[in-house]
């Protein structure tokens, strides 16, 4: 879904930002495209100026090694247009990619968007709002190479002392970060969010179901570009609407990115966004008395040694090492099981091989 810059030219929606942060060159001969929609079996992708229904060629297809090789909301890729339909050839390198577990037992990576600038982290204010949640959302951001923005909404539903006090709870380990709050009826808290957004510069919306990630963006752009659904009388929750990663351009030509809500938030991977997101933990850390220390049992932990002491609260500490313990389970079951499927792939090309052999 694409809205029209006012500066009506045929540009693609930050690649000069996407050059700058690679440093990269690109082939004049190469047609490049930004992927605007991804949908099950096709893509939607911006060329030429013009929004193009794509697929994917047959070689990206089975050259790719897993989802995350394909194209997905915010890639810049190489593609020829044919008539109405366009071919993708080719994903140009990313400067950020977020990823995160499939969700349900499937052990794999499940691609969300990539060339992002900045991941919104949206919560309500009322009952959604978790600093549990926030931390995996975190780890996974700062993974990404992302910077985190915090943004609180229903704000009407609360007192001013329960605000302050909720957003206290987040400057106490996070001070650094922004943190804007929004009331989507009457839009307050709006102007300061889009005083933020600049030109080339990519922004994506991650938030659970119901939190009014779509409300917020359609109030951000001026249309209702977004589908949304009224709020339930019990609980005061919205109902999930966005069903795919979708790009939006504003007229300050800056892009943004909504996503589908997210029931389950599970990671692979993510040492470096640990690291940040805990970077009190990762610092105490480097000061136990065993390099291979578990930080669970082991003697002269400095971790344990902290929160013995009060310095790390025991809710941060266990909100560490269950994120920690998750991510090491799902690295390991994922490397198995790549590792079985190439061991697979072998022994197939192998037999097949001798097959033809025999002929």
């Amino acid at each position: 879904m694409l809205q029209n810059n006012k500066k009506g030219k045929e540009v693609i929606p930050g690649f000069k930002n996407w050059k700058v942060r690679l440093d990269e060159s690109v082939d004049t001969e190469q047609r490049i495209a930004r992927v605007i929609t991804v949908n099950k079996t096709n893509y939607n992708i911006l060329i030429d100026g013009r929004e193009v229904l794509a697929e994917a060629s047959g070689k990206l297809i089975y050259s790719s090694e897993g989802e995350t090789d394909l194209p997905v909301a915010g890639d810049f890729v190489v593609a020829d247009v044919f008539d109405d339909l366009a071919i993708i050839h080719d994903v140009l390198p990313r400067f950020s990619f977020l990823k995160r577990k499939s969700a349900g037992k499937k052990v794999e990576f499940q691609s969300i968007a990539a060339n992002i600038d900045y991941g919104f982290i949206v919560q309500a204010i009322d009952t959604d709002f978790n600093i549990r949640r926030l931390e995996r959302y975190l780890a996974m951001i700062y993974e990404a190479d992302i910077i985190p923005v915090i943004i609180l909404t229903k704000t009407d539903l609360i007192s001013e002392e329960e605000k302050e006090e909720k957003i206290s709870l987040i400057e106490k380990n996070y001070n650094e970060l922004k943190i804007f709050t929004v009331c989507n009826i009457d839009k307050n808290g709006i102007d300061e969010i889009i005083n933020i957004l600049e030109e080339d510069k990519t922004y994506c919306f991650l938030g659970s179901s119901g939190v009014g990630k779509s409300t917020l963006i359609n109030n951000l752009t001026g249309n209702e570009n977004l589908a949304t659904r009224e709020v339930r009388s019990s609980d005061k929750k919205g109902k999930h609407t966005t069903t795919r990663r979708e790009l939006i351009l504003l007229n300050n030509g800056s892009i943004l990115i909504d996503t589908p809500g997210m029931r389950e938030l599970a990671n692979i991977s993510i040492d470096d966004g640990l690291d940040e997101t805990f970077y009190e933990i990762s610092e105490l850390i480097k000061e136990c008395k065993f390099s291979d220390c578990n930080h669970t049992s082991d003697s002269g932990c400095a971790l344990l040694n902290a929160v013995d002491k009060g310095i790390v609260s025991r809710e941060r500490y266990d909100s560490f090492i269950k994120l920690k313990k998750e991510s090491e389970h799902y690295e390991s079951t994922y490397y198995e099981k790549k590792k079985k499927d190439k061991k697979f792939t072998k022994m197939c090309k192998t037999i097949m091989k001798e097959k033809s052999n025999k002929r």
